[in-house]
């Protein structure tokens, strides 16, 4: 798609050549309103806000328009929530107006919903937040190649790979320098650079050292508000020697006006260019864009790519209402088993999403606004409409989630055809490769039966077991294929007897894999891996064993005893009152742990992860890439510059390995960890503990929400599987299987369109090509089904892609879905090829 705005800029700076005496120096000078989302002030008042100001300044625009195009008026929203809510609160008429003033580059919207700390986000979450610009791309033929993520002095790693793969170029990042605890913000390494990813993508990156030309950091140059007195800041980058060596080129971005204030109505920066112009310099008013077009033209081969994690600050405070964030990470995960039968349902049904259109795109649009950047709670906004706020946008997520996953297997259920009149139920994967796991159906009684797998008449392991009060038929469902389903059916009577899958002696909980030890506090002091020639994984350090709450003193009980599983359940009052469950499965080597903490609590609790392994090399799941935590110098993929250490991202997993080694921990519900004694400065990467952070507000009282918002329960599940050397695939497979169990629903084939025995939807030629998702497309069904992967391996891959009906077209897309070129499709299906580590979307047509 070609873009109007590059037309614009084209225009613009042919006008500025031309001009006689043209200025050497040109100096884009970008207004905005700084969005501080229920900070200043609260949703209705922001809300107006936003309808003012895009009123104001279109009527500026048009004001304008006979100016030379130096002086015309521009505005800049940092967020695509202000077209969201002009586009629900003004006419068709209105609406165009604006999008037609964002096609000549007049207005500027990036990808992001609202000023972010996506520092824990699920990288899921980043993308399902900008989808919404996708729409209006896709409707109106405009691009958004702005994303931005400013004021938070931190940013991730793979944020910038989400961008790139959703159609951003380019970013700009003002920090506050205020409640941080990152140093030398005043002198960065690289003024601006191409922001590298592990997948090879780059977006171009201004972040300038936050030099301090008046007193107040934010207004400085590299300030969120460094445009907001043009009168100071422009003679300083004009003058200043210490600017001009960090940075030496003609070309200069000024962006960002309104700070702190709730609305910013004025004509400043139109009279600041035509006044501040001069024989050397010329001052343009810019909608950003033109700033990064005109670099990149000119100076683009001179900056180096540069990539790296800075670690994690204000989104850190998201802990202190741990389980209202955990909620949000749930629904995050269910959305991928939501969207896989939704898509089976769909392809039989065309009119299933049809009645949820406007719960799915405001749900999307509130991945975007639930990690915006003032979870700080320090502003004229009390605490408790901020977390009531948080609460809201968690709420609306989860119900869409929840009543789309609940729609749709019930659904499917009706579509799979049956025989006899014995109860059937179906058991559906929805990662792309075969697994065998326990699949759980809910049941109204405890009668004496047998469970056969319909397509290999065979019977299989089975128990009843007891989940919140709730009785359920637990099986053992054995090689349930890729994105597909297999159907068991219930006989009355007593079958083949199948030993229990683990025994419990007291404190101890053993199977064909592991011996473990457990204390009374739900603490595993000992993990012997029998494979391993009984090699012990756990060593105590700071207090410390794993899955380490502290405290001291609880009671002992066995759970759900049976063929399939067995559960050791612990009890303790200390630290807070607790639960611990720790299961094995029958045939698995993973251990299940599932913890609850029943209290409400103020402090800042972690559980303690400490493994026997010397010279650890610790590698996770950030934002968008797959990480080691060391510094750069040192191998890894940590700043050694301008970066906080303390709390790490843990979204599926994190791995300790050594000497060919090692363990992986899948995280189900919490967001950071702290490595060993790291420091917010001094990072401690020869420890081999992880401390994954169960709440708090961590920097202190006066950031975040007190006492966790009242909350006083907390979900938090964890597995573990011992393992040889370190393999990505292996433990990015290994936490998916644990936190996307297999979905069960009863099957009365009253519509039978799919196999009564089993069905393969999709599978993949290469084992590290990993779906990330399936959907139905935004745009409907009728427009294809969407595929996401993402390449786990070090290298590059060629994988195919096949589907259970013919692909008869498709096209690679941004992971916003709007088209970029031709898929190639040789026999039916799909045939691409990835860079290392790199994340994919496709829309494809079936047959």
């Amino acid at each position: 798609m070609k873009s109007t705005i590059l037309k614009g800029f084209v225009f613009l700076l042919t006008m500025l050549i031309a001009q006689p005496g043209f200025a050497q120096k040109r100096i884009y000078l970008a207004p905005d309103d700084h969005t501080d989302y229920m900070w200043t002030a609260g949703e209705a008042e922001y809300q107006s806000v936003f309808l003012a100001t895009i009123d104001y300044y279109l009527d500026q625009m048009d004001a304008t328009a006979a100016s030379p195009p130096p002086y015309q008026a521009r505005w800049n929203a940092d967020g695509s929530f202000w077209l969201w809510i002009y586009q629900k609160n003004r006419s068709a008429t209105q609406f165009q107006r604006l999008i037609s003033r964002i096609q000549d580059g007049h207005f500027s919207v990036p990808l992001n919903a609202l000023v972010l700390s996506n520092g824990g986000t699920p990288a899921e979450a980043i993308l399902r937040g900008m989808y919404y610009p996708g729409l209006i791309q896709r409707a109106y033929g405009i691009d958004f190649p702005l994303a931005i993520a400013m004021e938070n002095q931190t940013l991730p790693y793979g944020l910038s790979s989400l961008w790139a793969g959703s159609g951003a170029q380019y970013s700009w990042k003002g920090v506050c320098g205020c409640a941080t605890h990152v140093p030398h913000l005043s002198n960065r390494e690289r003024e601006i650079y191409y922001l590298g990813g592990r997948d090879d993508s780059r977006i171009l990156m201004k972040w300038n050292s936050l030099l301090l030309n008046i007193t107040d950091d934010n207004t400085s140059i590299g300030g969120y508000a460094e445009g907001r007195d043009p009168y100071t800041t422009i003679p300083f980058i004009d003058t200043d020697a210490s600017f001009a060596a960090r940075y030496p080129f003609p070309v200069i971005g000024i962006f960002g006006k309104g700070e702190d204030d709730l609305i910013t109505i004025d004509d400043e920066f139109v009279t600041a260019a035509k006044q501040l112009t001069t024989a050397k310099r010329q001052v343009i008013v810019s909608n950003q864009l033109d700033f990064f077009r005109d670099f990149e033209a000119h100076h683009g081969t001179e900056l180096e790519t540069f990539a790296a994690s800075y670690g994690n600050e204000w989104e850190l405070y998201s802990a202190s209402m741990a389980e209202v964030s955990a909620r949000v990470k749930r629904a995050v995960e269910k959305l991928r088993s939501a969207d896989a039968l939704a898509t089976l349902v769909s392809l039989k049904n065309s009119t299933f999403m049809n009645s949820r259109i406007a719960a799915r795109d405001k749900a999307m649009l509130n991945f975007g606004l639930y990690y915006e950047h003032n979870w700080t709670a320090d502003g004229p906004v009390s605490r408790a409409d901020r977390a009531d706020w948080q609460r809201r946008i968690e709420g609306e997520i989860t119900s869409y989630v929840d009543t789309l996953h609940e729609d749709a297997k019930n659904q499917l259920g009706t579509m799979i055809a049956r025989s006899g009149t014995n109860p059937r139920f179906y058991v559906l994967n929805s990662l792309s490769w075969n697994r065998t796991d326990y699949a759980d159906f809910p049941v109204d009684n405890k009668n004496l039966i047998h469970v056969v797998d319909v397509a290999t008449g065979q019977q299989v392991p089975w128990q009843y077991v007891t989940i919140d009060g709730q009785t359920r038929l637990r099986i053992l469902a054995s090689d349930v294929p890729s994105v597909g389903y297999k159907v068991f059916e219930i006989k009355n009577g007593a079958g083949i007897s199948f030993s229990n899958a683990a025994s419990v002696i007291g404190n101890v909980i053993e199977n064909d894999f592991y011996r473990i030890t457990v204390s009374n506090t739900g603490a595993i002091t000992s993990l012997i891996d029998k494979a391993q020639g009984n090699r012990e994984f756990v060593r105590k350090m700071n207090d410390r064993w794993v899955n380490d709450l502290g405290g001291r003193g609880g009671s002992f009980a066995s759970k759900n005893l049976g063929a399939v599983s067995v559960t050791l359940r612990v009890i303790s009052m200390s630290p807070r009152l607790h639960t611990t469950r720790i299961t094995l499965i029958r045939g698995s080597n993973r251990i299940e742990i599932q913890n609850e903490i029943l209290q409400n609590f103020g402090e800042t609790l972690t559980w303690g992860y400490s493994f026997n392994i010397d010279s650890p090399d610790v590698w996770h799941e950030e934002v968008g890439a797959v990480i080691r935590a060391k510094l750069l110098p040192d191998g890894g993929h940590y700043s050694p510059k301008n970066a906080r250490y303390d709390w790490l991202t843990i979204n599926h997993f994190a791995d300790v390995s050594g000497d060919n080694a090692g363990v992986t921990l899948s995280n189900a519900d919490a967001y950071y960890m702290k490595l060993g004694n790291s420091t917010r400065s001094e990072f401690d990467t020869g420890t081999p503990q992880l401390s994954i952070l169960a709440g708090g507000q961590v920097d202190g009282e006066h950031f975040g929400i007190p006492y966790q918002g009242g909350d006083a329960r907390f979900l938090q599940r964890f597995a573990l599987q011992t393992h040889g050397a370190f393999n990505q695939t292996a433990a990015m497979k290994f936490s998916l299987e644990h936190q996307n169990p297999f979905v069960t629903s009863v099957v009365t084939g009253t519509n039978p369109v799919y196999s009564e025995n089993s069905h393969t939807f999709l599978t993949i030629s290469d084992p590290d090509v990993l779906l990330w998702a399936l959907k139905p497309a935004e745009d409907g069904i009728t427009q294809g089904v969407i595929t996401r992967v993402w390449n786990q391996a070090n290298a590059a891959r060629n994988y195919t892609l096949s589907l259970a009906s013919d692909i008869l077209s498709g096209k690679r897309t941004t992971h916003i879905e709007t088209d970029i070129d031709d898929a190639m499709i040789v026999s039916g299906n799909l045939s691409a090829s990835l860079t290392a580590h790199q994340m994919q979307t496709h829309r494809l047509q079936l047959r």
